[in-house]
């Protein structure tokens, strides 16, 4: 049976338990391990939602964090990633051997970890030559689909919160404003160096976590993207082994901040992060041109619909946009359902 969700400490309590009691529970709560069904068809649920935030995280202004918090596995995500740590050592010397093995494989939640990372693997593998090509010779109709997607996710993660507050509402904003003002920054094009790349990717897999924000987009901002696809289809191992230290470093920290958020202050964490991937809009806006910027290469600008160069072709677009709808709406559905059972 997949664990149950814990009572949120800022969500209103629907019995006459006290809140000090309430707070005690969580606190001595926050650090046990949950007991998930693993069933195999769990896992390849699992493994389907991993290719689904692979499929996302190709395309540099959608976030793979985005497809984990919809489809009910972001929780878990962050609490398996934040108990890889140091820790793993007692845990093993405690039975030692190759039962200490096992529980460090239980402790971290592995078999989860692998079945994501293997359907992420495989969106890599088999869907990024195609997304790419419609990237570049059909932008408006795949942007359109992922607009309509990331719309649908702002509308179901908003009916989430339970009660709406001053604080609240103020953080949905501040999320917004920094996912635009993310989206809206100039690119960089010097050359990156090694601490630089390890920097670069210490910020991008942050990003990749967060729902909203693109690591694959931090990494445009930051200048490295070209040097890292140039890294791994050459097989620069200095340059891949240097940004794979800094995803590391950069995971294995801001993973333990979020847990930390979300098990205190959930449905606050909930509206700064749904306030990112409504930020997020203005980097998936369909209508997008070429311009020359200042530095010679070429700056994207977005339009509205009828400044288009094609016309706004409603009816491909529009569609493309419900079908995303649609799409996120049963991703979504399909994560309660799993919740529930």
């Amino acid at each position: 049976m997949t664990a149950s969700p814990s009572p949120r400490p800022d969500t209103p309590s629907t019995d006459t338990t006290s809140n000090a009691s309430l707070d005690t529970h969580l606190d001595s709560d926050l650090d046990t391990q949950p007991i998930y069904d693993d069933s195999p068809k769990q896992l390849l649920g699992v493994y389907v939602k991993g290719i689904a935030m692979g499929a996302a995280d190709i395309v540099p202004g959608v976030s793979g964090g985005t497809i984990a918090l919809i489809s009910g596995i972001y929780e878990r995500l962050i609490n398996a990633i934040s108990r890889i740590g140091p820790s793993l050592w007692g845990v093993f010397c405690q039975r030692g051997g190759i039962k200490g093995l096992v529980d460090i494989w239980r402790e971290v939640d592995a078999t989860f970890l692998v079945c994501l990372l293997l359907g992420i693997i495989t969106s890599f593998i088999t869907l990024a030559g195609m997304i790419k090509h419609l990237l570049d010779n059909q932008p408006l109709f795949i942007w359109s689909f992922f607009f309509g997607l990331v719309a649908a996710t702002v509308v179901i993660l908003l009916t989430e919160i339970k009660r709406w507050t001053v604080g609240r509402a103020s953080l949905f904003v501040i999320g917004l404003v920094v996912a635009v003002g993310v989206s809206s920054l100039p690119l960089l094009h010097s050359a990156p160096s090694l601490p630089y790349l390890f920097f670069a990717g210490a910020i991008a897999i942050c990003a990749m976590i967060l729902p909203g924000i693109s690591g694959s987009f931090i990494l445009l901002l930051l200048g490295a993207y070209d040097a890292v696809l140039e890294a791994v289809s050459t097989m620069n191992l200095t340059v891949i082994l240097t940004v794979v230290a800094g995803m590391a470093t950069g995971l294995l920290l801001f993973t333990r901040v979020l847990k930390w958020l979300l098990s205190r202050y959930y449905q606050a964490t909930l509206a700064l992060l749904t306030g990112f991937i409504a930020g997020s809009l203005v980097k998936v806006w369909p209508w997008k041109i070429s311009i020359a910027s200042a530095l010679d290469s070429e700056a994207i600008r977005n339009v509205m619909p009828w400044q288009y160069p094609t016309g706004a072709q409603w009816l491909t677009t529009l569609s493309l946009m419900l079908l995303g709808a649609v799409l996120v709406s049963l991703l979504s559905w399909w994560g309660h359902q799993n919740n529930r059972t």
